[in-house]
């Protein structure tokens, strides 16, 4: 047998190794859903894709390297086709190697999750197995940046893929993502829901479970392009950036659309907002201003004032300490009238986030900018870190800042002078005494700007702030309040 033959060979039978099953290839597509290589090959860049450990047999995974937008790549691909990408220990143990490259080397991961269950074939030493997985997952975190699309089901353990990531993706129709399997959790409850109504897409971002979804599986590619465009390789390296936008450009002074106000605030076509279904008081982006890749926190007065719930203060606790993990610097345009006056059996889990919340923003060492646009009230300013959590703030002449809104303040200390004064009169005069002139001249601002230069001064902060230097006290860690 000659060379050219040898290798025909070879190739032929790694064909054989590496072709998944035809009726469930077959069964992804009628779905609309792409096979594992197909993921992999619309996700990198054309001819770049490198696989690890190919021929290794019966792992259901496809893992490898390559460049997207020609930035290296870690990639892990559970492949459905083949066996339902059941889980088992050299499934695991495939994994392992690629994290402990991306470890060294200081590169993204991106994980496809998509199987159907552990391999019933195996003992609980697959278990063992997938904690040693989860448990390098953890220690990643804050080292590359991990994001996870949960490309078909993720039942129990599986579920720790997106859970333990930094953003998480769901595509719509085909994500299951549960801690039981569907047949468990309808058995326990008494229900007979389908599978969507409890571990879809939609319930998925109502739960803050996933910080986006896709319509499709091309989306889901797309979406973690959008994602990885923002963040840097690594802890050690810096945020790409982009040049696009006047540096100059005014914003339209309007503290009243949250969403609005961060768009124009940011570059141009520069905005990536994160769990858009959960917390509706605060909205999440990752964002880029004057160039520079940051975190966006905006308050949204067009849903209950801005107040604050749990889910609000926990979303915007995992974006500060997701830039605080990268080096990306935190805008945060605080308009909230308060926290929720929370059910007495939530009451707890809304202290507890709060607390989290003002956590994440003292614990941060990266930039944090701050810009007082309308309220901040009471609580809402202390979860926020306040003045004292801001390396620069600024104020809008008309923010207020104060431990309660007006109305609650003339109804609190001056009912006994609605009988002689005005309402309204009161409630301006209580304004007054906490606007942005007031807050400066307290020390809470450091200068009362013109609301339509506010991209101005956001940039010209993050300029003198790019040498921060804030170095945390030597410990093993705090202890968030979780």
């Amino acid at each position: 047998m000659t060379q050219n033959e040898q290798l025909q060979a070879v190739l032929d039978r790694k064909d054989a190794l590496l072709q998944g099953d035809a009726e469930k290839t077959k069964t992804q597509h009628t779905r609309g859903s792409k096979t594992a290589r197909e993921r992999v090959s619309e996700l990198v860049d054309a001819g770049s894709f490198v696989e690890t450990e190919a021929l290794k047999r019966d792992t259901g995974v496809v893992t490898g390297y390559g460049l997207v937008d020609e930035r290296p790549v870690y990639i892990i691909a559970q492949d459905i086709t083949l066996k339902g990408a059941a889980m088992n220990a050299a499934q695991a143990d495939k994994m392992l190697n690629l994290l402990s490259r991306a470890k060294k080397t200081g590169a993204p991961v991106v994980i496809f999750a998509d199987a159907e269950g552990f391999s019933v074939q195996e003992d609980a030493r697959t278990l063992t197995a997938y904690a040693a997985v989860f448990s390098c997952m953890s220690r990643l975190s804050g080292v590359t940046p991990l994001i996870t699309v949960t490309a078909g089901p993720c039942f129990g353990v599986a579920a720790n893929f997106a859970l333990l990531s930094d953003v998480a993706i769901a595509v719509e129709k085909t994500t299951l993502l549960m801690p039981v399997s569907p047949l468990v959790m309808n058995a326990t409850a008494g229900t007979t829901l389908q599978p969507e109504e409890l571990g879809g897409a939609g319930v998925l971002a109502h739960q803050g479970a996933v910080a986006l979804v896709a319509k499709d599986d091309a989306q889901s590619t797309r979406l973690v392009k959008s994602v990885l465009a923002y963040l840097p390789s690594s802890n050690r390296e810096s945020a790409p950036m982009h040049n696009g936008d006047d540096l100059n450009r005014l914003v339209a002074p309007d503290a009243g659309d949250g969403l609005a106000l961060a768009q124009d605030v940011a570059d141009q076509n520069a905005t990536l907002e994160l769990y858009t279904d959960f917390g509706m008081g605060l909205r999440t982006f990752l964002a880029r201003v004057g160039g520079q890749p940051c975190g966006i926190i905006a308050g949204e007065p067009n849903r209950d004032a801005g107040r604050l719930d749990a889910p609000s203060c926990q979303k915007a606790a995992r974006l500060v300490r997701l830039c605080d993990c990268y080096g990306l610097p935190v805008v945060s345009l605080v308009n909230s009238a308060g926290l929720t006056v929370p059910q007495f059996s939530d009451q707890a889990a809304l202290m507890r986030s709060a607390a989290q919340l003002n956590y994440a923003y003292a614990e941060a060492t990266t930039a944090k900018i701050t810009v007082f646009v309308g309220n901040a009230i009471g609580a809402a300013y202390v979860a926020m870190g306040g003045r004292g959590a801001a390396d620069i703030a600024f104020a809008w002449p008309s923010a207020m800042i104060a431990p309660l809104t007006r109305e609650a303040a003339v109804q609190t200390f001056a009912a006994d002078r609605l009988k002689d004064e005005d309402r309204a009169s009161l409630e301006e005069k209580y304004a007054l005494s906490a606007d942005g002139l007031a807050i400066a001249s307290l020390g809470l601002a450091d200068d009362v700007i013109d609301p339509i230069e506010t991209r101005k001064h956001i940039i010209a902060a993050m300029e003198l702030l790019c040498s921060k230097q804030d170095e945390a006290p030597a410990r093993e860690h705090g202890n968030m309040p979780l």
